[in-house]
């Protein structure tokens, strides 16, 4: 295929070279943004009596029966073409003649790749909003469903105060919540389009940038022609939100990993989402949780490359800007692909609800309870703290739990024990009691999931 730059350049280019300096393997994905971009260009152009009508009909026409022919297969593309915007011009130029020659009137590749990227990222953005509340959906139902599971809440990894399976696993739905509006926070700001900034410096042409902006469904245009062909804000902001998701789904495949194991045992994870072991029978791996937390590192890679590359690009396009579309749509296809999974994961796995509760009756989870029924009986907070871990210490050395003490031996302690302290340091009652706003009872829960599902509506 000829080179749409191919003018005063016009020596032959080193295959090698051309071949690094492809991107069609990449960009070929933004087929259907570029042919409505330049569909909406052609239109323009007409409007502003910049070419014919019937030139733009037969612009506009041609482009959507290759747009039809790509969908359909009809039309492959080829892949030993430069890139995606040269494979449809020349397309369109053979297929329609001079009027296809027209198309490039008042633009450059430089504005129509950055228009390309920010409405093919719009569309990904919405995919990946919608696989969040699918998760955010399953988290929700789970947790209706465990909301009285009572199982120990962890600090250091050490059982810490008494909540719900439900409770923890709102907590996950909250991180996605916020995922999801930065997600519309950074489609937001994407939507300025680039368009008509040409090259950098704009046109001597009477282009109407408005017009054309709004018939792509943008909500304004951007205002310095320089930072519309060189900024990617965009593609980082996108990267980082993307982190952001992958470190929410790893810290979740971490805890599913750490309870599917026998030392927990607080759920099973299902066949689906499982593999077994080529030398032990007994194994059932919780791959996709492990794959999840694996390809975190792999997204952060992405916002760090994009960061790297950016940082000391003069203004206004550089070829480096090439790079930008590999790793933004890697992180995509990797955030996607792991929330796919992480649905039905989260769905399907068994809950175990006497290896929580059990848990909980043997990690002293009720000690802060014990150390508050103290300070309510007058005793001040540091005082009842020491006390309360001395009777912790002794309960260690004798294998038994706060609610195994006899009265005697609470007594021993401090005369201002009476049986009361036995309903007080109750698994069910420690968390029952837990009445703030936010907090792990069931009716607690219930108004977090009220909460996620007005917020999925």
């Amino acid at each position: 295929m000829a080179k749409l730059w191919s003018g005063l350049a016009s020596g032959a280019i080193d295959d090698a070279a051309e071949d690094f300096n492809r991107s069609i393997r990449v960009d070929s994905r933004m087929y259907r943004e570029d042919i409505l971009g330049s569909v909406a260009h052609a239109k323009m152009l007409a409007a502003k009596n910049i070419i014919s009508a019937e030139d733009a009909e037969a612009i506009v026409e041609g482009l959507n029966g290759i747009l039809a022919d790509i969908d359909s297969g009809a039309l492959k593309i080829d892949m030993e073409a430069e890139d995606i915007h040269t494979f449809v011009e020349q397309t369109l130029t053979e297929r329609a003649g001079e009027p296809g020659k027209r198309l490039h009137t008042a633009r450059s590749r430089n504005d129509q790749v950055a228009l390309d990227a920010r409405m093919y990222l719009k569309t990904r953005a919405e995919t990946t909003g919608k696989l969040l509340k699918s998760l955010m959906g399953t988290l929700c139902e789970r947790a209706e469903e465990s909301k009285a599971m009572v199982m120990p809440g962890y600090t250091h990894l050490q059982r810490a105060q008494p909540v719900t399976m439900g409770h923890h696993l709102m907590a996950y739905a909250m991180m996605l919540s916020r995922d999801l509006g930065r997600l519309s926070d950074a489609v937001r700001r994407m939507d300025v389009s680039p368009i008509g900034s040409c090259a950098l410096a704009g046109t001597t042409y009477d282009t109407d940038r408005f017009f054309e902006a709004e018939l792509l469904g943008f909500g304004s245009v951007c205002e310095n022609s320089l930072d519309g062909v060189s900024d990617r804000d965009f593609c980082v902001e996108l990267a980082s939100d993307l982190s952001l998701i992958m470190t929410h789904l790893s810290r979740m495949s971490e805890e599913l990993i750490l309870w599917s194991s026998w030392e927990f045992k607080f759920v099973e994870l299902s066949a689906a989402y499982s593999t077994g072991s080529s030398i032990m029978p007994q194994k059932k791996n919780p791959d996709m949780a492990e794959l999840t937390r694996g390809k975190t590192g792999r997204v952060y890679g992405d916002l760090m490359a994009l960061l790297t590359v950016l940082k000391g690009l003069p203004l206004a396009y550089n070829k480096d800007m090439q790079e930008d579309k590999e790793l933004i749509f890697d992180a995509f296809d990797t955030v996607d692909a792991c929330l796919t999974v992480c649905a039905p994961m989260v769905g399907t796995m068994k809950l175990i609800p006497e290896n929580m509760r059990r848990a909980a009756a043997s990690g002293f989870i009720n000690a802060t309870d014990l150390a508050d029924w103290l300070v309510g009986r007058g005793m001040p907070f540091r005082t009842a703290y020491k006390l309360t871990g001395e009777l912790v210490a002794e309960c260690s050395k004798k294998g038994v739990t706060l609610e195994e003490l006899t009265l005697d031996e609470y007594r021993a302690k401090s005369e201002l024990f009476d049986e009361s302290l036995y309903d007080a340091i109750n698994i069910d009652n420690c968390l029952l009691r837990r009445t703030s706003y936010g907090g792990p009872t069931p009716k607690s829960v219930e108004r977090q999931i009220e909460y996620i599902k007005e917020l999925i509506k």
